[in-house]
């Protein structure tokens, strides 16, 4: 079906083919008094209301009048861990009594609470949970998800949880971006043996998620007590020359090597990065990388400090957004949050935080090309907000302003109408 919203406030994000830095960060390509004619599952045209509507087949198309409401890309969510058992609610109530990470750990909790009950789940039951979650990030406007895996930690469980994501992919509308996160941690069975491991993701799970295809990015968190810089190259660099992406976990906990990694193997973005330093910032533009900030998981943790976009920004690195959604230190599937707390905590405008969680955040995921912008040939992932200013979308935190999502140019949700359980 053909689709044709008229009469709104469009942040098009139109520009040259490639991330936003610096002040570019800044632009929205805003139109008022806008139309956007989706056709095919793309965008055929774009601009002001005049200019669209000259075209001859914009008017057999289904109208929907925006009413000077803000209609903008739909949101990019490059970094999540979606596929997991349970919610880890007991390790919250056992936080929010005042127990250390190191109490929870030794009761049970943690992520190892998560490898238990992700093992011991059926791939059916990870599926429909996964699936439940999809319609959870279009309702909130967000059209495309990067998917972790990494709860699984051996063969079969790492595996199950790929091919999970590959079924809800064949069923969802939500785009899904699956990340094959095998050196996420290490589990019970190797402890104190990451070495070993490592060989046992190269040499057993790697070559079967790449012959399936069961995923386009290899990602490992590089950190003490997880692995090392070393574990993580050797890793990574597999990943590579099986033909996937490379994604990092860096510089989260401690200064540990992993920035100046993403930038020696030209990953597509480095995510984190709360102790990255100048250093590293310089290298990561150098090459290009594209700093992934999750400020959800700090808010969630309680933390005080937040990574420094600011100084990101200035030292010319494009920054993406994303949720960090995991069980365990973000349950977020919202990136309106997100952009909040960014604006708040991380001291980002709202145009970047807006350039962050669409533009951006595709290029993160190589769909700069596609996704992330309204343009004239585009997919037609488009959202409509309930707002006539962009700067709400910080300013009104914790509530979903999202009223219609389009995604491949088809209406898959729509607040006025019946809403899933």
């Amino acid at each position: 079906m053909k689709h044709l919203i008229t009469n709104a406030v469009l942040l098009t994000l139109g520009g040259p083919d490639e991330p936003r830095r610096g002040e570019q960060m800044r632009s929205l390509g805003l139109i008022r008094d806008g139309a956007i004619f989706m056709e095919e599952g793309r965008i055929r045209a774009v601009g002001l209301s005049d200019l669209v509507l000259r075209d001859p087949d914009a008017k057999k198309a289904r109208i929907h009048d925006a009413d000077g409401r803000i209609v903008m890309p739909g949101f990019v969510d490059c970094h999540t861990h979606p596929v997991f058992g349970e919610p880890r609610l007991e390790d919250f109530g056992l936080r929010t009594s005042g127990k250390s990470y190191q109490e929870i750990a030794a009761a049970g909790g943690g992520i190892v609470s998560s490898v238990r009950s992700t093992r011991g789940a059926t791939e059916s039951q990870l599926t429909e949970r996964l699936l439940e979650q999809t319609y959870r990030f279009l309702e909130c406007g967000t059209t495309t998800v990067e998917a972790k895996s990494g709860y699984g930690l051996d063969k079969d469980s790492e595996l199950k949880a790929l091919r999970a994501m590959r079924h809800v992919a064949a069923g969802s509308p939500l785009e899904l971006v699956p990340t094959f996160l095998g050196a996420h941690a290490v589990p019970p069975e190797y402890r104190g043996r990451s070495g070993e491991y490592v060989d046992m993701l190269i040499k057993d799970v790697l070559p079967v998620v790449a012959s399936e295809g069961l995923a386009r990015f290899v990602d490992a968190f590089c950190e003490n007590g997880f692995f090392s810089r070393l574990e993580c190259r050797r890793f990574l660099q597999a990943g590579v020359e099986a033909g996937l992406g490379v994604r990092i976990h860096a510089e989260q906990l401690t200064r540990s090597g992993g920035a100046a990694l993403a930038a020696e193997l030209k990953a597509a973005s480095a995510d984190h990065l709360d102790h990255a330093d100048e250093t590293d910032l310089a290298k990561l533009r150098e090459a290009g990388v594209i700093a992934a900030l999750v400020p959800g998981s700090n808010h969630f943790l309680g933390h005080r400090d937040f990574p420094d976009a600011r100084k990101i920004i200035d030292a010319g690195v494009p920054v993406a957004l994303a949720t960090d959604f995991n069980p365990g230190s973000c349950p977020c599937w919202n990136l309106q949050e997100v952009i909040s707390i960014a604006c708040t905590r991380m001291g980002m405008t709202v145009e970047e935080a807006i350039v962050a969680s669409t533009l951006n955040a595709a290029h993160a995921l190589g769909l700069g090309k596609t996704h992330g912008s309204l343009e004239a040939g585009k997919q037609a992932d488009v959202i409509v907000l309930s707002c006539r200013d962009y700067r709400e979308l910080a300013y009104w935190f914790g509530v979903n302003q999202v009223d219609l999502v389009f995604k491949k140019g088809g209406l898959v949700h729509d607040a006025s109408g019946p809403r899933r359980a």
